[in-house]
């Protein structure tokens, strides 16, 4: 079969080799699953970098998210188990995890439901609790993660403030459904939160960028107001002022999706059956923005590093470009 695998850490586009190999042998508890299409996350590129909080041993194939179809032909949702990862023919999956694909969903959508809608669904409800008429504020709302936060919030009867980078991305933003599209670019997003809410500020605040959109964040957040620390695609860690926490009184919360799988996976699958009862009836649908064969999967994981893509990127190993 054919495979991206990484033999030395760097850049996506160098670093990421197209071999031809055996498919994978599953380990106990595996399963070995074909790969219909492979959603392009931003852990994989830290991963090619080596900068991910696991370092697989090299050489590994990255892509850990994909909608597989298994060897009796059921078509599942699954993240792989690196080294056998889903920018490849055929990758491996713990069988006790692996969740129904929504017929509802085509293989490139299905890809693409998991980490980020579950990071959005646990997020906003379990963390933040968001609450219908509340003013919901995504960062990178264009983005694959912000994207999915932003229908999450209006599927929950949120208000929601969708802030993106450009016209091209504010444009995407707005046909998501936001109530109010701010550029980073051009406007001071602060002021323009205030100034949209009448002065409270936004109640929960979805942050997968860190950097100055925190400062910003902080700056507009309401009373009482929640900020989702959900990662730090800008590349920057911010420090929060916790004497500023206390005296405009909101609450910093960290949210790290993986560990429910351990902590909690029965919620897992209750926020699986949420979801796929959801893009049942056409509320929350995965922005698939492109879809690609194998052959691109290192250049569309670079594109995403450089934070030039909109909404997700899906890799088809079994079909060409559509």
């Amino acid at each position: 079969m054919q495979a991206w695998r990484v033999h030395t850490h760097g850049e996506p586009r160098a670093a990421m080799r197209l071999d031809t190999v055996p498919a994978p042998d599953p380990g106990p508890g595996e399963v070995r699953l074909r790969v219909l299409a492979a959603n392009v996350n931003f852990p994989d590129a830290l991963l090619v970098r080596g900068t991910y909080q696991i370092r697989p041993e090299l050489p590994f194939t990255p892509g850990v998210e994909i909608c597989g179809e298994t060897e009796d032909g059921r078509r599942v949702i699954a993240n792989p188990r690196l080294p056998h990862g889903g920018f490849a023919e055929y990758a491996t999956a713990d069988a006790a995890a692996l969740l129904p694909a929504p017929d509802s969903l085509d293989d490139a959508e299905a890809a693409a439901l998991h980490i980020g809608y579950q990071t959005g669904w646990f997020g906003l409800h379990r963390r933040a609790r968001l609450q219908p008429g509340e003013t919901l504020l995504v960062h990178a709302a264009a983005g694959g993660v912000g994207s999915a936060a932003v229908q999450l919030g209006k599927a929950a009867g949120a208000t929601v403030i969708g802030v993106a980078g450009g016209k091209d991305k504010t444009r995407v933003a707005e046909q998501l459904g936001c109530d109010l599209v701010i550029d980073r670019t051009t406007e001071d997003i602060a002021a323009r939160v205030k100034e949209f809410t009448g002065g409270r500020g936004a109640d929960v605040v979805y942050d997968p960028v860190g950097g100055d959109a925190y400062a910003a964040s902080a700056k507009c957040i309401a009373f009482e107001g929640r900020i989702l620390v959900v990662g730090f695609a800008g590349g920057t860690v911010p420090t929060p002022a916790l004497n500023h926490a206390l005296i405009k009184n909101y609450a910093i919360v960290g949210l790290h999706w993986g560990l429910y799988a351990t902590h909690d996976p029965a919620a897992v699958r209750t926020c699986h059956d949420e979801l796929t009862r959801l893009a049942a009836t056409g509320a929350i649908r995965p922005l698939v923005s492109e879809r690609v064969p194998l052959a691109a999967a290192s250049d569309a994981v670079q594109r995403l590093a450089d934070g030039t893509t909109t909404g997700r990127i899906a890799v088809l190993p079994q079909q060409a470009a559509r």
